[in-house]
């Protein structure tokens, strides 16, 4: 199919064009921007005129929840709700059931996400078998089966030996593990930021220093070993002053945040919302200021989404009980873009779409997020001054659960192209 998009403000962080030009895509590929190619007749012309055209959205952290846990959502409910983000590109933890430790599981789910042709799917390979950290998988077997990296999702390693054995491993391939730092046992069992909102409210919490320490012992571990590292969803000031300083020092070192920790703290648990229980916990507003800090001065690499879709039986419980996790595939742009219209300080329109799509690509190296003649035409087209509320009725993930509910966003997207097929539009 042919497609000419017209007078939209092309934004590709990764060049640093910020223009109004047409855009002609052919064969699932951007063949020209600027002028149309000598006898190119579209199929379909999409007038962009007030729009930005961005590329895909790459989301670092998205639970499909299949195989194993339909009843919380489907890979069609949830690609779905991809395509109504913007997101063309998405990482899924292995942490389904089964667990993602079998080169015939990871195949069986690129099939399926295949057949929806809609999102790219790209699968984590579990690091350890049956997340159990204790025997490692056949990281070989599971990378030739489409997996970019490993990872224990949210099961720690107790054992340091089996880490570092892993990630020696890890490093004589060139494999990148994944890992959200967590101490095995200091926080066990909490559900709270440690803090005197979990003091007050009886909520048994989960301290700092559960972050830190296991980022003390990872950056002596990868010292050691000189494998790559990527962490996930990091929470606090001092966790980020550690990543900084092992970024300055050389390691091979990449971070993410989730959305909601971008915006949240632990005082919106408010009256025991259960929407707000979150792994890792919001935390204090001390550390959601370091995290805005620290994306603007590229200590953190990438915004993700942390899509965990929960379903009413799991969620509307007394807040100890209730699962952690939100939907946010259908989120990440807006709130993204909610975080430039908040900051203290200026924060460009490239500079944000840069932490949900090109850097992320980058540093899972996945070949997607830029805007180029030649790339595969994975395109976000979205209007970034109109807003819309959030309600659990507007979402199309299964998973109707998020803290942002009744919230004013900016950012509506308006088409999603994947592989120069036009999976969403909404300017019909």
């Amino acid at each position: 199919m042919k497609i000419q998009i017209k007078n939209a403000r092309v934004i590709d962080p990764a060049s640093g064009m910020d223009a109004v030009q047409d855009v002609f895509i052919a064969a699932g590929k951007i063949l020209a921007m600027g002028a149309a190619p000598a006898d190119f007749i579209a199929n379909k012309v999409i007038d962009a005129s007030g729009l930005v055209l961005a590329p895909g959205l790459v989301d670092l952290s998205a639970r499909l929840r299949e195989p194993g846990f339909e009843y919380k959502a489907t890979l069609e409910s949830e690609l779905q709700a991809a395509m109504r983000g913007g997101v063309t590109s998405l990482v899924c933890p292995p942490d389904t059931d089964p667990v993602l430790d079998e080169a015939g599981l990871v195949e069986m789910l690129k099939q399926r996400a295949r057949v929806q042709n809609k999102a790219h799917v790209y699968p984590l390979g579990a690091l350890t078998l049956g997340l159990k950290g204790e025997a490692l998988t056949e990281m070989a077997a599971l990378t030739e089966a489409g997996c970019v990296g490993f990872s224990q999702a949210e099961e720690p390693i107790e054992d340091t030996n089996v880490l570092q054995r892993a990630l020696q491993y890890a490093s004589t391939f060139g494999y990148t593990v994944w890992l959200r730092p967590q101490d095995a046992f200091i926080g066990k069992g909490g559900v709270a930021h440690s803090g005197p909102l979990a003091t007050r409210l009886g909520l048994s919490g989960v301290p700092v220093m559960s972050e830190t320490i296991a980022l003390h012992t990872l950056f002596e571990l990868m010292r050691a070993t000189g494998a790559r590292v990527h962490l996930c969803r990091i929470s606090s000031a001092a966790g980020l002053d550690l990543v900084r300083q092992a970024k300055q020092e050389g390691l091979l070192l990449s971070c993410d945040v989730g959305v909601h920790h971008v915006h949240l703290t632990d005082a919106d648990i408010g009256y025991f919302d259960s929407n707000a229980r979150m792994t890792p916990p919001l935390r204090s507003q001390r550390d959601r200021d370091a995290i805005q800090a620290a994306l603007r001065d590229g200590t953190i690499d990438a915004i993700c989404s942390d899509h965990t879709p929960v379903d009413d039986d799991e969620k509307l419980l007394p807040f100890a009980e209730a699962s952690p996790g939100a939907t946010g595939l259908e989120l990440l742009l807006s709130l993204a873009l909610k975080w430039a219209e908040e900051s203290r300080e200026p924060v460009s329109l490239a500079q944000v779409l840069g932490k949900i799509t090109h850097q992320p690509a980058q540093l899972a190296n996945l070949p997607c997020g830029q805007i180029a003649v030649g790339q595969v035409a994975d395109l976000c087209l979205f209007d970034a001054s109109q807003r819309w509320t959030v309600a659990a009725s507007a979402l199309v993930s299964q998973g109707k659960h998020t803290p942002f509910l009744g919230y004013e966003l900016p950012g509506v997207v308006k088409a999603t192209i994947v592989a120069g097929h036009i999976a969403f539009d909404a300017l019909k």
